[in-house]
């Protein structure tokens, strides 16, 4: 038994240490410093906790239910936020609208339709003013020939 709880301990500590050794460049930061914090209600009644890291600038705290995670920003391509906590395969992606945590390894979401509160406005203002589709009829264009 002590050696179980002696094998687990080495784990939660290496994946802490992990965390740990994550380096922050300032694209990271500039990042870090768009992260949406405080509790986000989702659905299905779950709610994330999302808190700025007091001692180290960069990282958060994702708290969901009994489970918690140290996340730090990864840089992308498409301007989303995403926070990752690589050892336990944890993905927090912030839209403009909505956020949602998935579990990598597991292959599924965790928590979908996340919202702060700018996130709620945006989403309601989306809803209401929805952007035009590609496939909308606009009619012919035309073809310029050389």
């Amino acid at each position: 038994m002590k050696a179980c709880l002696g094998l687990a301990a080495s784990i939660l500590f290496a994946g802490g240490a992990m965390a740990q050794n994550v380096v922050l460049t300032t694209a990271h930061l500039e990042v870090a410093s768009r992260v949406q914090v405080g509790v986000l209600p989702c659905e299905l009644g779950q709610s994330v906790v999302l808190a700025a890291d007091p001692t180290e600038f960069g990282f958060f705290d994702l708290r969901i239910g009994k489970l918690r995670y140290r996340v730090s920003p990864e840089l992308t391509s498409t301007g989303a936020i995403r926070l990752e906590d690589k050892a336990a395969g944890i993905v927090w992606l912030q839209l403009a609208n909505k956020s949602m945590l998935m579990n990598q390894k597991l292959g599924r979401r965790v928590a979908d339709e996340c919202k702060s509160t700018l996130q709620a406005q945006i989403a309601e203002e989306m809803r209401k003013n929805p952007q035009a589709s590609v496939l909308d009829d606009r009619g012919p264009t035309e073809v310029v020939k050389k």
